[in-house]
Parts: structure tokens; sequence; C-alpha cells
């Protein structure tokens, strides 16, 4: 607690310059959204609908014939199905691929509290999710925290696994044990401990007509990544974020999983053979974790992109689907 004092401290030292610098008028704009992107309805990423869960209901995106294993696919943080927009259209030749927002986010349910975003009510999600879209079993793919999930629910419910593939995620317990241990990943894991204060992270995320989205999908000067990811993508998540209170249940994943350690049940080696895609450019993991995670489990492959940043699904989709594809075939 007494670390994320301090960075807020320091987080509120930073803010009052940059409100002295630029202004409050500023600081505090914000572009009024009304119409909703072209993309969110655009019908090459698939058709929408949801499923009515046990505790929430879950917004989601598929492309593919029903009659098609089941590929299904869980984002990370601050994101929503359409950060799959590459693989939706790619593998819907071969798989039904669906595409999830996952509780507190985008048009899925946004129950209140900190312990609705526990990792085990995820993984509970996750396999009545299966279930209600008409299999027994998936390929299973998650991005950040969406990637937290899929460890987890490859080792409790290997049965319901095909193949497990994640990207730029290590293990839930690798990385608090590699936080612990590596002072550059504790550096790179500052905001984390800013999220657990309440209401300031919602607050800090919101200023300067929500330029945080620009900053970590282009880069501080715009574009400065691989390109693939452009303005009007950002205008996506500027859009889905846009409404008070849009982003506590994200952030809330980020507390509950600082305040809440993983229960032992949960943490089971994965058995099925398993992918780990890692963009070496992310600014948030270190890459070490990426090799660090080869404890949990017993057919780890790993792939790394030099270029690539934390987006690296968005940044080199067909780098990343080609991995994909390989791995599904081998």
């Amino acid at each position: 607690m007494y670390i994320s004092v301090l960075v807020t401290v320091l987080t509120l030292m930073h803010l009052a310059i940059l409100l002295v610098t630029k202004g409050p008028k500023k600081m505090f704009s914000r572009t009024i959204r009304d119409t909703e992107p072209q993309a969110l309805t655009d019908p090459k990423f698939g058709t929408h609908g949801y499923l009515h869960l046990e505790d929430v209901r879950i917004h989601y995106v598929s492309c593919g014939s029903n009659e098609k294993p089941l590929m299904l696919l869980l984002h990370g943080f601050p994101e929503s199905w359409y950060s799959w927009r590459h693989q939706l259209q790619e593998f819907s030749s071969t798989h039904r691929v669906v595409a999830i927002d996952l509780r507190g986010y985008g048009d899925s349910d946004k129950p209140s509290g900190i312990k609705e975003y526990k990792l085990e009510k995820m993984v509970k999600d996750v396999k009545q999710i299966i279930t209600a879209l008409g299999y027994r079993s998936c390929i299973l793919v998650g991005h950040d925290w969406g990637g937290a999930i899929t460890w987890t629910f490859s080792g409790c419910y290997p049965d319901m696994v095909d193949k497990a593939i994640v990207l730029n995620c290590p293990h839930p317990q690798g990385f608090r044990k590699y936080l612990m241990t590596h002072w550059a990943q504790f550096k790179k894991s500052w905001y984390m401990f800013f999220f657990l204060m309440p209401i300031l992270p919602e607050i800090y995320i919101g200023l300067s007509d929500l330029k945080f989205f620009d900053i970590i999908f282009l880069g501080k000067k715009g574009g400065v990544l691989t390109g693939a990811t452009g303005k009007d993508d950002v205008e996506v998540y500027k859009y889905l974020f846009k409404k008070w209170g849009a982003l506590t249940g994200p952030i809330n994943y980020i507390r509950a999983g600082l305040l809440y350690s993983l229960p032992s049940r949960l943490a089971q080696k994965v058995t099925k053979p398993m992918l780990l895609i890692w963009g070496c450019r992310d600014l948030a993991l270190e890459t070490g974790q990426a090799s660090a995670s080869k404890s949990y489990a017993y057919d780890l492959t790993v792939k790394y992109l030099e270029k690539a940043s934390h987006w690296v699904q968005m940044d080199e989709p067909d780098k990343v689907n080609a991995y994909i594809r390989e791995f599904l075939t081998a």
C-alpha cells in the first residue's frame, strides 16, 4: 500500500505540472462521440451476439461456420473484441472464431466490485462460454489479461482446451515471482500500484480527450510502432471507453490481480500443447518473462517478434497469424 501511495503522489505531481503547462481546458477536454465507428458493425469481422451466463451477459463476435472447431479469443487491458479483427478474418476458413468482450468491457455486463474481477471469475466465465456456444473444447487464445485467463483455464480444464495460445502474457504466478525479483519489471509495473487507488486512475486515463489510448497504441509521438494500428482504430477504443465508469471494470482486473493471490487449485501446470508469442518492444512486460514461463507448461513453444510491441497481434498480424497457423497444423 505504501508503494501505491508513493506512486499516486508522484503521478499527482506530474498531473499538476501538466495542468500548469497545458492548462485546464486542454487537460479536461473531451470530444463528443455520439456516432458509433463503422468498424464496430462491419460484417467482414463477423456477426454479433450475446451469451447469458450464470453471473453476466457476454457480448461476442463470431466469424466462420458453426460446424467448424471453435477458436475462442480473449482480449486484454484496455481493449475489446476489436483487438482480434485480424484473427477473426484469418482463421474463419478453418474455425468458428469467436472474440468476446470480457466482463466489464464493451457491450458485456459490467458487475460492480473488485471481487467480481478475480481471475477465478473469468475462468468460470470461459467454461460457461465454451458450453453455451455448443462446444466441449476449443483452441483458446488470449492476450494480456486474456492470456492470464488462458494460462489458468488451460491448466484447470485441459479436457476443454485442444491447444492454448498466449500473446504477451506470462503465467500469473510467474509474473508475481518475476515482479518481486526483477527491478526492471518492478519499474515497468508502476501503473499497477497506482491503479490500486480508487477513482484517480479512471480520471487520469480520461484526461486530454483520452490521450492515454493514443500513447499506448500509437506511441508518445504517434506512429512509432509498426503502423498497423491507426488513428481510426484508436477512435474505436475511445468510443468504447468514452462513458464515465467504462474504465472501472477493466481497472478492477488489475486491482484484483494485486489484492488477491491465485488459489492453489487454479495454479495447475498446462499439459496441452501451448504457443507463447512475444512482442519484444513491450513497455509493460519484460521479455525475460517469456522464457521464465516455460516452467508452467509441459509443452511450450515460444516465438519472439523483435519489432512488435505489447499489442503484438495488431502490430504484426501477418507474422502472428503465420505462427498460429503453423502451431495449429503441426
